[in-house]
């Protein structure tokens, strides 16, 4: 399969400063996302990530690491870090701008290794795909995490983009739970084909984080329906 999110961070990384990716979903449209927003420091950050990155402590796996942004950031705070994507040309983005270990991997790829923290950002829940496969997700989370670790992670509540019935529940038009989607990137004419991705309301991933011998903290909210958790032993 082509990658078409690689190829556009190596053109932004290269000097096509205009290179935009465009997003959709299958309950919206499609949106603009510059690349130069996957290259951006830490005084440019949202504060949830801002506030994730601020808590990282120890040796660090970074998932879906992309352009290296919050890898070299902890790097910078002398923190050992492992920087993970299955994006080929990410990866190359990545050690170019500096990362000193990164990895062409997916999560599930990563064994018999221990890390103080394991950071999801962007959305991080994304990458469990739905809401059947997240426990699969977080027990080799938990495999991963030292007694004393923690997984950093954030997602958002999707309610507001579904119209309300008249008594107040949400009219969903699938079967599925309401933040399980279909997304496609493009760029430059070229398309992913669609593929999974999950934002998760934090009252579900409490329930399913302690359902696998974990816990989960909210450690801050964002003005989006959006939060940053906490998951520990």
């Amino acid at each position: 399969m082509e990658d078409i999110f690689g190829r556009a961070l190596l053109d932004y990384y290269h000097g096509d400063s205009s290179a935009e990716i465009i997003t959709e979903t299958n309950i919206s449209d499609q949106e603009v996302l510059p690349v130069s927003y996957l290259f951006r420091n830490f005084e440019e950050m949202p504060e949830l990530e801002q506030k994730a990155l601020e808590l990282c402590h120890g040796n660090v796996l970074d998932v879906g690491c992309g352009a290296g942004s919050h890898s070299l950031y902890l790097q910078n705070k002398s923190l050992e870090v492992t920087a993970i994507d299955i994006s080929k040309g990410a990866t190359e983005v990545a050690s170019s701008r500096g990362v000193k270990n990164v990895q062409q991997k997916g999560l599930l790829d990563i064994s018999n290794e221990k890390f103080d923290t394991i950071l999801l950002l962007m959305n991080g829940s994304g990458i469990f795909e739905s809401v059947e496969k997240t426990p699969q997700y977080l027990n080799h989370l938990k495999s991963l995490l030292n007694p004393d670790g923690q997984i950093l992670i954030d997602s958002s509540d999707l309610q507001y983009m579904y119209d309300r019935n008249e008594d107040g529940s949400i009219w969903v038009p699938v079967a599925h739970y309401y933040g399980e989607l279909d997304f496609v990137i493009s760029y430059k004419g070229k398309s992913t084909e669609p593929f999974p991705w999950l934002y998760i309301h934090d009252s579900l991933l409490k329930s399913l984080v302690e359902e696998s011998g974990l816990q989960l903290e909210i450690v801050a909210r964002g003005e989006h329906y959006d939060y940053l958790a906490r998951i520990s032993f």
